[in-house]
């Protein structure tokens, strides 16, 4: 397999976690849409196991991405992102970024308040950071709830129990940036100030 093909196939993992963490979703619920096993969807995510195309395909329809978006790199030389919303469970996701690994960048539509699937708290690994471009939002984070308007932001361990959702009639729309690896933004207007922390969002 030449370099390029094992490069393509090598950042196929990291994109196969965003997409699933961007539809704030488990192993096991991927597992059941897919009929592929917890253990398998693991080992793809990881980099452990070289995906096939019977994997790949039911992964593509259960995320709501064309077959290429799982498997080709980004045009050589061409710096445009090509925007493709993943709609799913009454959510819009819109992937920001294409590279593989890293801070990933979305912008996430919120149904209005009452048209959420669940309100059920989700925790994984990494570190999130959302910014509220419209709307207001509800955010319940550990045993804590917080109500943000356009223009505010948060930050927070993704390891504490969230749920992130509308607080009213209308739908709410964010800026977020995720690392999987726990990765932080750091965004600041200010040198040497860091961005506000969840429990510091009024």
């Amino acid at each position: 397999m030449g370099d390029s093909a094992a490069d393509v196939l090598a950042g196929v993992g990291s994109r196969l976690r965003a997409l699933r963490r961007g539809r704030s979703i488990t192993l096991g619920v991927l597992a059941a849409e897919t009929g592929l096993t917890t253990s398998t969807l693991s080992r793809l995510e990881n980099g452990k196991l070289r995906p096939t195309l019977e994997q790949l395909l039911p992964l593509a329809r259960a995320h709501g991405v064309p077959l290429d978006d799982l498997v080709a790199a980004p045009p050589t030389g061409d710096p445009r992102i090509h925007l493709r919303p993943v709609r799913r469970n009454g959510l819009t996701v819109i992937p920001l970024t294409r590279r593989a690994g890293g801070v990933q960048a979305y912008k996430v539509i919120y149904p209005p308040a009452g048209r959420a699937v669940t309100t059920k708290p989700q925790t994984h690994d990494g570190y999130e950071w959302f910014y509220v471009l419209n709307g207001s939002v509800r955010f319940v984070l550990g045993d804590q709830e917080f109500h943000l308007s356009a223009g505010e932001a948060a930050e927070f361990d993704t390891r504490t129990p969230h749920w992130i959702g509308s607080a009213d009639s209308q739908p709410a729309e964010l800026l977020t940036l995720f690392g999987a690896q726990g990765q932080r933004a750091h965004l600041s207007t200010t040198p040497g100030e860091d961005p506000p922390l969840a429990d510091e969002v009024h």
